[in-house]
């Protein structure tokens, strides 16, 4: 077995920058979003895949895949939201085996009032900590990324949180 190639200094600073950054950002944002609307940035995530898809539902496998979450951890994110009547669980009328997550009108809701607090939480921590060809050269570096693990070709639209107001993009 050989030796594996360890990170020098740039390297290392780059891994932990991102991985630090990572965990404070999200932290940060979830803070605010847990004092503004009582909702977990993670609830958030996937009212805001729900409330952008076609008929504001999704099968599991698709939610999951979107999330990039096993469908296990999906299906208990799914039962807590569940019991607070944030998304409702649906089998597929033509395919029983399949199982839908749908909006609820207060889903729907709590996500709208969440937007707000949101989208100034994101600009507070992150966004206005940067200035413009920071944020340029930060999401090309991001596209990289995401395009090497997603296999996708470049310029290829990846998917996004809800950073506007519900239906104004």
């Amino acid at each position: 077995m050989t030796d594996p190639q360890w990170l020098d200094d740039v390297e290392m600073r780059a891994w932990l920058g991102y991985v630090r950054t990572r965990d404070l950002i999200a932290a940060a944002i979830g803070r605010d979003a847990g004092r503004a609307a009582n909702l977990s940035y993670i609830e958030y995530s996937v009212l805001v895949h729900l409330a952008d898809a076609p008929g504001q539902r999704l099968t599991f496998a698709d939610l999951a895949c979107a999330l990039e979450w096993s469908q296990s951890r999906l299906s208990h994110q799914i039962t807590r939201m569940q019991k607070r009547g944030l998304v409702s669980r649906e089998t597929m009328p033509h395919d029983q085996r399949r199982t839908v997550a749908k909006l609820t009108p207060t889903g729907g809701q709590l996500l709208t009032t969440a937007a707000p607090a949101h989208v100034r939480s994101v600009r507070r921590h992150m966004i206005d900590v940067l200035d413009r060809d920071q944020l340029a050269t930060l999401a090309e570096i991001y596209d990289v990324l995401i395009d090497h693990h997603r296999g996708t070709s470049a310029g290829e639209p990846v998917a996004r949180l809800q950073t506007t107001a519900p239906g104004e993009d």
